[in-house]
């Protein structure tokens, strides 16, 4: 059976304490292109029953344009601009489930409105799973380099000691989608609400930073 077909499993006092421990903040997935921010932010919500958002597909919206085609046309610096006003105006709709883009939290601006409104989940990827999971894609400007590999790792140096910043880090890997969902969720509740029971051990890749 593909991972698509199993039923999530559903908690509803963890879903529901957590909902009401969030209060008016956000969730916001972070962490580098391929880690699965959207496809676990989806789940998340719907577990939640919160609103996701993609934050890349918000920046598209609002520019008419697609990713790539800001890059050429405007460069780098120019959408970054346009994706701190992006996220900005997300987070003052809250609460949601947002997935942001791999160098939205790079911006100290946008990690300090993040901090105030949200709690954030570093989905943390190595670079052999991001490389099986975007080599074949177009629509990564930063990739479109003679040697992507190499600058997956240099972008991975460069990132990971922000991302680590993070209020919670997940081992992003190649596991069932909704047992990542699953640790997310035991993170936010034990951040959120408490320690998990005395001798009750975490699911594996699961990571709290303080």
């Amino acid at each position: 059976m593909s991972d698509a077909a199993v039923p999530a499993p559903t908690h509803p006092t963890l879903e529901a304490d957590i909902a009401a421990a969030l209060g008016p903040r956000s969730i916001v997935l972070v962490g580098m292109m391929g880690a699965g921010k959207s496809t676990i932010g989806r789940r998340m919500a719907a577990r939640l029953k919160l609103p996701f958002t993609d934050a890349d597909t918000e920046i598209e919206t609002a520019a008419d344009m697609t990713i790539p085609e800001i890059f050429e046309t405007h460069g780098e610096a120019y959408f970054r601009d346009g994706e701190a006003r992006v996220i900005a105006r997300i987070l003052d709709s809250g609460p949601i489930v947002l997935a942001t883009g791999g160098g939205a939290f790079m911006r100290e601006e946008t990690r300090s409105r993040i901090r105030d409104r949200a709690i954030s989940i570093w989905l943390k990827a190595d670079s052999d799973i991001i490389m099986r999971r975007v080599r074949r894609r177009a629509d990564r400007p930063l990739l479109q380099t003679a040697d992507p590999e190499a600058t997956v790792n240099r972008l991975l140096s460069e990132r990971e000691p922000v991302y680590g910043t993070a209020d919670l880090t997940i081992a992003s890997r190649d596991v069932p989608h909704d047992r990542i969902v699953d640790e997310c969720l035991e993170a936010l509740h034990a951040h959120l609400c408490g320690a998990r029971p005395a001798g009750e051990p975490p699911p594996d890749g699961l990571n709290t930073t303080s």
